[in-house]
């Protein structure tokens, strides 16, 4: 089972590298208003896209791979402008321009090169010129990591999350953006937090860590998994940590 799928059935919910409030951080930079017309790629279990709610945007859609991960969002939707829909998140079937905000977290790192330029691609098509595009993404340091390092990591997590884990360096998260027609206007960088006790603390809160803790305990099979991937996390945490980019969309990308 894939690492993000046994965390959710032990009620995690935060599962964002740098925990929920790099999130909500971002959520700030993107300035949502009731004038805003709102994409969101991979919901997931709805914690951002709640605090995307409580801007009132004139309209929201949740971009989702499956039915049942859809079904999921559909549970913190409630106004008659806010749904979400099944369809890959480099190919959505919306219209062009039909977003002046569009974020996504903990998606494009799990995707070969290719289809992260044609993720950002599709972002740049939906947003209307100078909208706002947000991301909450596995980051790789130093930016001088060599290219063996870097392979040995995507290797390791690869094996170890049960998923494939692609993360790029800042210069080529940039890049990415870049190239895809945006221009960065706000960035933060911080330790992967997923698995920090303290940062588990705060995103799920006492009830919340207590359950998950109880349900690992009840099922023994969980806890060598989880100790490995926190073994992971800790003999690469110089290698590993957590960005978050705003940026506005300024030109086409560039083939």
């Amino acid at each position: 089972m894939p690492a993000h799928w046994m965390l959710a059935r032990l009620g995690k919910r935060v599962m964002r590298p740098g925990g929920f409030e790099p999130s909500r951080r971002m959520i700030e930079q993107l300035a949502i208003d009731p004038g805003d017309d709102v994409v969101e790629m991979w919901p997931g279990l709805g914690r951002t896209t709640a605090l995307a709610l409580t801007g009132r945007p004139r309209s929201y859609v949740g971009v989702e791979r499956g039915e049942a991960e859809a079904a999921r969002a559909r549970a913190e939707l409630s106004g008659p402008d806010q749904r979400c829909i099944v369809a890959p998140a480099h190919r959505t079937g919306l219209p062009p321009d039909s977003a002046s905000v569009l974020y996504g977290e903990a998606l494009l790192t799990l995707e070969p090169h290719r289809r992260k330029v044609e993720i950002v691609a599709e972002a740049a098509r939906l947003l209307r010129p100078d909208g706002r595009y947000g991301i909450h993404e596995l980051l790789l340091t130093p930016d001088h990591l060599t290219e063996n390092a870097k392979s040995e990591i995507q290797t390791v997590l690869t094996e170890v999350l049960r998923i494939g884990a692609r993360p790029l360096t800042r210069t080529e998260w940039h890049r990415l953006l870049d190239d895809g027609g945006f221009t960065v206007r706000a960035e933060e960088a911080c330790p992967l937090l997923l698995l920090d006790p303290r940062t588990v603390l705060s995103d799920e809160g006492i009830a919340g860590t207590v359950g998950v803790l109880a349900r690992a305990i009840a099922h023994p099979e969980v806890l060598p998994r989880l100790t490995r991937i926190w073994r992971t996390f800790h003999r690469y945490r110089d290698n590993l940590g957590a960005i978050t980019f705003t940026a506005d969309r300024t030109g086409p990308a560039r083939r």
